[in-house]
């Protein structure tokens, strides 16, 4: 009887399991789970997107991709997850685990405001498969079995959420699986707060004001963001001081919700879409509904120096009443801002000046189109004469600055003054018509400001700033206009402490699109109940220049900027400040100099007479700016920031000359550098960096082809220019042209090469070091006298021997080419390096990189097959094969705090970057 039980029983169990399932997947199953209902209501961002493949390699080709990567809190989740992946055996295919995870599934991310100066994020990933779900799990229990983390469970309101500890930090993610909809977040009280969400299945979802529209299916969008703008004064709190962000909360109550489609493309970053207009009374938007909006008709008066501009469809009289004031009252005043302000039309602007120094106050500019200047200046002289204001005023070009005897905020409203909307006092300021505007500001500002723009430098006069209105919307309610290179200094001001830091850590990311615009367009009938705002957010880099960004793909990391005209040369790299990655200058077939800062847009083009050569930072000093060095033509450069030649620059010799070569030489105490032009016509003259010929030096015209670059140096207090001759010989000269005693030195046999220079205090210290076709490294110094001799390896009549010195030459390797093969030495081994058989046997230039100790590299670059082999400081060929590069040479830097190499190339039109790992 037992046993029958039992059976039953059993039957009973398995029946109540089938139907537990089947009614999971005919009633909760078959209902899909809206992932925006998961948000929590009090977020201020939320970010979506479904195609992460795209939105990666959008990013890549907008530039976005490196600087997101060097975000600190990026590196520390791919840290996270490469330690995951090392720890589950992972291979090369796995390790793209994640974004093969997200695919093409609706991701979810939403920034919170968690408490006083703090902000967290919440993701919210859907696992469609079982083997999803799988690989989840394990990920989790395998960072739970390292004993650098803790995995825990506990449980919130019915619902088991997972916990991951690092021990070392306390850092945590709490993770939740509903209905196979994963969030995870770094804030255990943000999924808490998504179960209290579920309590209440049939509540509105933070998406809910714009019902079924679905950007993401509109083409091109990568990506959607929805914004809380009623949120956005408390996320501002968290990133700057509170007495520093009135004015945007009071344009944030224009509109209470944003639904805004990301588009990514080459030089800029397009959001647009919808806003729902605030409806609180009192708010912005109701003291605005149905005034027009406007044009933006300041460019002609905006100058080139502004960092920010707040411009308003809005007339003062009518958007906000006149504050009273006892005291003005009874001087009369009133009636008279009264006036004024009514011949004020419907066009405002707040503008804020470049600070000259980080955390200084940026000057600030009030402006306001009006209807009938003629009026408007009758008032203003009305309004000095009750003050008691002198008649008097001062002049910048055709313009008059005025004193005013009352505040901006008391003509212009509250956005001028929102720590006191209701104050009104007398104030010494000054006043300016410029046509149909007037501005207003302290007399200091106004002078700076007037000088701007009596010079021309002016938004109208900017063909890049022309080019980016040109891409805004042509009228708005409100428009933000930010360049965020002039407002750099005013930004670090206003963060609180806590977050200047970060901003510094991440200045590129933030200078990577140095104009914004944010714009709200109202709808033609905006009385209708379901009017929205056109909302449009534009990021923006100048594409003015010859070349435009492209993608590059894993191997270039995404940084590859095509020219117009095909690429010539060798690049070469500068250290850029504040970021690791260098900057480059590049040459095209035309003749045109480019540079091309860090984050790979072209800064200046200059177009040369003739090929660059010598290209080099030179330092200021001697009464010489800094600047970039090189020879082009007949004549020397030093170009500055801009492009431009700094005094005495352009420095010209006859123009029956053309320079092959440029070498720099330091000067004495307080001299300029020195310089040593080389000639097609194997010529030398030496000159100093302010153009100054040196006294008895006549043009040298040596008998015999150099072998190598000359040597120019100082040794005890003496110019020394030292020419290496193919023939054997080594010249020294002194400062006036003369051979230092022991010189003309033969070394024995033929050269080719360059000379190891290691400047010494007296003549007999300095020590030079070359490689002569026998194979003998040798060794003298400036008295004459050979201290060392010894040979590196076998010679023939066919082989050739170079000394290849790294860019500071301090170090050097050996070369010997025979034919089609080159071995590589290091000076202190007698077995080469590593050996290099080519299938072509023409002229291969050698790099030679040196770092320190194990980061050493050598480039050899082969322009028949357009190749460039990278070799190790073990002598192993990077990659296993040759790159592509069709210029003479590479460029190469290192970055110690990464331990990477940032590779330049020239692959015909393209400057391509490659940013490379290599194992010690």
């Amino acid at each position: 009887m037992s046993r029958k039980l039992l059976a039953l029983y059993t039957a009973l169990l398995l029946l109540l399991a089938l139907a537990t399932y089947v009614y999971y997947r005919r009633t909760l199953a078959a209902v899909p789970v809206d992932p925006y209902a998961l948000v929590p209501d009090d977020a201020v961002l939320v970010l979506s997107t479904h195609d992460h493949p795209t939105l990666v390699r959008h990013l890549q080709e907008t530039e976005l991709w490196d600087n997101l990567t060097a975000v600190r809190y990026f590196q520390q989740a791919a840290g996270h997850l490469a330690l995951a992946d090392s720890l589950s055996g992972g291979n090369a295919r796995r390790r793209n685990s994640l974004l093969t995870l997200l695919g093409r599934k609706l991701v979810i991310t939403s920034l919170h405001v968690t408490g006083p100066g703090e902000f967290d994020v919440l993701y919210q990933i859907p696992l469609v498969r079982v083997s999803e779900y799988r690989q989840v799990r394990s990920l989790l229990e395998t960072l739970g079995r390292d004993d650098r983390y803790r995995l825990s469970t506990r449980e919130y309101e019915g619902q088991e959420l997972t916990i991951l500890t690092e021990q070392r930090s306390e850092f945590s993610l709490t993770v939740l699986n509903y209905r196979n909809h994963l969030l995870i977040s770094a804030n255990g009280g943000l999924v808490e707060a998504v179960v209290r969400r579920l309590a209440h299945p049939d509540a509105p979802t933070v998406l809910a004001s714009f019902g079924s529209t679905d950007l993401l299916k509109l083409r091109g969008v990568d990506a959607t963001v929805l914004v809380n703008y009623r949120r956005l004064p408390q996320f501002l709190d968290v990133l700057f001081r509170r007495d520093a962000h009135g004015q945007f909360d009071q344009l944030a109550g224009l509109a209470s919700q944003g639904f805004l489609g990301v588009k990514l493309a080459g030089s800029q970053a397009l959001l647009q879409g919808f806003s729902t207009p605030e409806t609180t009374h009192s708010s912005l938007q109701q003291r605005l509904r149905g005034q027009a909006p406007q044009p933006l008709g300041l460019t002609d008066i905006l100058s080139t120096r502004t960092a920010l501009v707040l411009h308003l469809a809005a007339q003062p009289a009518r958007t906000w009443p006149r504050p009273t004031s006892s005291a003005a009252d009874s001087l009369g005043l009133g009636a008279a801002l009264d006036s004024l302000r009514a011949t004020l039309g419907g066009e405002m602007a707040v503008a804020y000046l470049a600070a000259p120094s980080p955390g200084s106050r940026p000057g600030r500019l009030a402006l306001v189109r009006c209807s009938v200047p003629a009026r408007t200046e009758a008032w203003l002289a009305r309004l000095r004469r009750l003050n008691g204001n002198s008649p008097a005023f001062t002049r910048v070009g055709p313009y008059q600055v005025h004193p005013v005897g009352f505040s901006e905020a008391a003509v212009l409203g509250p956005l001028l003054d929102p720590a006191r909307p209701n104050a009104v006092e007398v104030v010494s300021g000054a006043g300016v018509m410029m046509g149909n505007y007037l501005v207003l500001s302290d007399e200091l500002t106004l002078n700076a400001y007037l000088a701007d723009v009596v010079a021309g430098r002016t938004w109208a006069q900017s063909p890049a700033q022309v080019s980016f209105l040109q891409e805004t919307q042509p009228r708005a309610r409100l428009s933000i206009f930010v360049d965020t290179r002039n407002s750099w200094n005013a930004l670090l001001g206003v963060l609180t402490e806590e977050r200047r830091a970060g901003l510094l850590r991440n200045e590129a990311l933030f200078k990577r699109f140095p104009q914004l615009a944010f714009q709200l367009v109202p709808a033609d009938n905006e009385a209708a109940p379901d009017a929205q705002y056109f909302t449009q957010l534009l990021l923006h880099h100048p594409n003015l220049g010859p070349a435009t960004a492209q993608a590059g793909g894993a191997a270039a990391n995404g940084r590859v900027l095509a020219f117009k005209r095909g690429l010539v040369g060798t690049p070469v790299a500068l250290p850029a400040l504040g970021t690791r990655i260098p900057a480059v200058v590049v040459q095209d077939s035309a003749q045109a100099l480019h540079f091309v800062s860090a984050d790979n847009s072209v800064v200046w083009s200059d177009t040369l007479a003739g090929p660059a050569v010598g290209t080099t930072q030179l330092a200021a000093g001697g009464g010489v700016a800094g600047g970039l060095l090189l020879g082009a033509g007949h004549r020397l450069h030093l170009l500055a920031n801009d492009g431009r030649d700094a005094p005495p620059f352009p420095l010209n010799l006859p123009d029956t000359l053309h320079l092959t070569d440029l070498t720099v030489g330091p000067g004495g105490p307080g001299e300029p550098a020195r310089l040593l032009a080389r000639t097609a016509g194997n010529e030398l003259r030496l000159l100093d960096a302010r153009g100054r010929e040196f006294r008895g030096w006549q043009p040298k015209r040596l008998d015999f082809p150099l072998a190598g670059r000359p040597a120019l140096l100082n040794a005890g207090g003496r110019t020394v220019v030292v020419a290496p001759l193919q023939n054997g010989y080594v010249y020294a000269y002194d400062g006036q042209g003369n051979l230092f005693p022991g010189f003309p030195l033969s070394l024995g046999a033929r050269l080719a090469g360059n000379l190891l220079v290691q400047p010494g205090t007296t003549l007999a210290r300095t020590r030079l070091t070359t490689v002569n076709q026998h194979g003998e490294l040798i060794t003298f110094n400036l008295s004459g006298d050979v201290l060392s001799r010894k040979r590196i390896a076998t010679w023939s009549r066919t082989a050739r021997f170079r000394l290849v010195p790294d860019l500071s030459g301090h170090s050097f390797v050996l070369t010997r080419e025979d034919g089609s093969q080159i071995d590589v030495y290091l000076p202190t081994q007698a077995a080469p390096l590593f050996t290099q058989r080519f299938v072509t046997s023409g002229e291969r230039l050698v790099q030679f990189f040196d770092f320190g100790k194990n980061h050493r590299l050598v480039a050899i670059t082969e322009p028949g097959p357009a190749h460039v082999f990278l070799y190790d400081a073990r002598g192993q060929l990077l990659g296993g094969e040759p790159l592509l590069s069709t210029g003479t040479g590479v460029a190469l830097s290192y970055d110690a705090t990464t331990d990477t190499y940032q590779l330049a190339r020239l692959v015909g039109r393209e400057l391509r970057r490659t940013e490379l790992k290599v194992n010690p």
